[in-house]
């Protein structure tokens, strides 16, 4: 752990083991931290965050620009990441780039922490000022750990705050590098990187008194629970990026290519899928379902599947044995319950794969809407689509398709994010229209007649208001 500028034990004494999940061997250990651990971090936060607040907007972003920098140097980590968390070394290094991306980009941000006049009357004005709130807590997820850490460090830090952050259970080695990393560019004691599991350390982060501000990325049980947690402890300030199971649903005026080249990128295969983006869900119009589970098929089975230390594997294991467990448990009631087997299903075959968690990588097909389905059809009016969107007069007009008046359900505690793929502009905003109670991805390639058609939208909405000319 690093805590007030010292790499140090927890005051347990008591240590965690991380497995390499290709393995399923013990290849680290961090300290197992404590109640008694965060505190001491948070105190050595709180003395370190007054004088960096204290320095010019501009020489924070210098030194996160510093940061930028030693994060991008630290190539050397990927092995150390894939080795920890099953991830693919081909896809690392967009880890690093991308890290420190958000880094710069924040750094660059500082003159934007402004506040507000108001004119509340004639002899008076209001102003605001935006000030920091002192100590945040970052709680980050297993898949990207590396990234997440150093991504998630940088707004917090620009706005002139002190940080303690939590590294994940499962795969927190690659925390101790970027402890190394803020060892060498920031002051001491202003990020602070405590190592545990969730229920004790994650915990002591959520209910300390002087940590009003948090973010976490990660499942939605445990979104839900640090919200119940704050809220006894105090009023905070939570931001939560939680998991999600997005489907991707294609009309029939789309491109089959396309959407199977969108399907399998988006499933995020060289970390196993492991990702709150993921479309694990895939809605297709039966006029083009069955090329598209075709193409899916082929491009599924040509994912090289091994050691994720080797540049050429497209998939690694998944990243432990819980959730091995878990993928195991789902592909078995799949099959239970008469889905199709498209791709994979089980644990590859061979020596390399006889330990360690690893799974094919794996497409249903003729599945039944559930919240752990791979490739389902819709067609006119389809069951399928009433229950994802669970909205009312929800209208899409077009060629080959019109659903009204789709049925209000029960929503679930955690709504989807779907992505509509259509050629049609209509199409799209209905749906879209659908969604806007919750959180809802948009992919909506608009070109061709879509753009033709938007203008036209436009053109009328032109006319309509008494505009003179068509509105070009």
């Amino acid at each position: 752990m690093y805590i007030g500028g010292e790499f140090v034990a927890g005051e347990s004494g008591e240590w965690m083991d991380s497995v390499n999940p290709a393995t399923g061997d013990v290849h680290g250990r961090v300290p197992a931290g404590t109640a008694g651990d965060v505190a001491r971090a948070v105190e050595a936060a709180g003395q370190a965050q007054p004088g960096w607040a204290a320095q010019h907007v501009f020489e924070r972003g210098r030194i996160l620009r510093q940061l930028a920098d030693a994060i991008r140097g630290s190539t050397d980590v990927m092995t150390l990441e894939a080795a920890d968390t099953g991830n693919t070394i081909a896809s690392l290094s967009n880890d690093i780039a991308l890290a420190a991306q958000y880094v710069e980009f924040i750094a660059g941000l500082g003159i934007e922490l402004k506040g507000e006049s108001v004119p509340a009357s004639p002899n008076n004005i209001h102003f605001t000022m935006r000030e920091p709130y002192g100590v945040v807590g970052r709680i980050v997820p297993f898949n990207h750990p590396f990234l997440f850490a150093a991504a998630h460090l940088a707004a917090p830090l620009m706005a002139g705050n002190g940080v303690v952050l939590k590294s994940p259970d499962q795969s927190p080695l690659s925390a101790s590098v970027m402890a190394e990393i803020c060892d060498e560019v920031l002051p001491k004691g202003l990020v602070n990187i405590v190592s545990g599991v969730g229920t004790v350390v994650g915990d002591a982060i959520v209910r300390h008194p002087d940590v009003p501000r948090i973010g976490f990325t990660g499942s939605v049980a445990t979104g839900m629970a640090i919200q119940r947690a704050a809220a006894e402890a105090a009023v905070k300030h939570i931001t939560l990026e939680l998991g999600g199971k997005n489907p991707l649903i294609a009309f029939p005026d789309t491109d089959s290519v396309e959407i199977a080249t969108a399907a399998v990128e988006g499933m995020n295969f060289p970390w196993s899928g492991q990702s709150c983006g993921s479309t694990s869900r895939l809605m297709l119009h039966e006029s083009i379902y069955d090329e598209v589970v075709e193409r899916i098929a082929t491009a599924v089975a040509a994912i090289r599947v091994g050691d994720p230390l080797d540049p050429a594997s497209g998939m690694g294991p998944v990243n432990s044995e819980s959730h091995h467990r878990r993928i195991l448990e789902i592909i078995a009631a799949a099959k239970e319950q008469g889905a199709t087997v498209i791709a994979g299903g089980g644990r590859p075959a061979g020596e390399p794969f006889e330990r360690g968690f690893w799974v094919e990588p794996t497409v249903f097909g003729d599945v039944t809407i559930s919240l752990d389905e791979s490739v389902a059809r819709f067609d006119e009016g389809t069951e399928q689509i009433r229950r994802l969107l669970s909205e009312e007069n929800v209208t899409c007009e077009g060629e080959f398709h019109s659903f009204k008046n789709v049925t209000s359900l029960p929503r679930p505690t955690q709504k989807p994010r779907p992505q509509f793929w259509t050629a049609a502009f209509t199409t799209a905003q209905s749906f879209e229209k659908a969604g806007r109670s919750g959180n809802w991805i948009m992919a909506i390639p608009i070109a061709g007649t879509a753009m033709a058609e938007l203008c036209g939208i436009y053109r009328e909405a032109w006319k309509s208001a008494g505009h003179p000319g068509n509105g070009r």
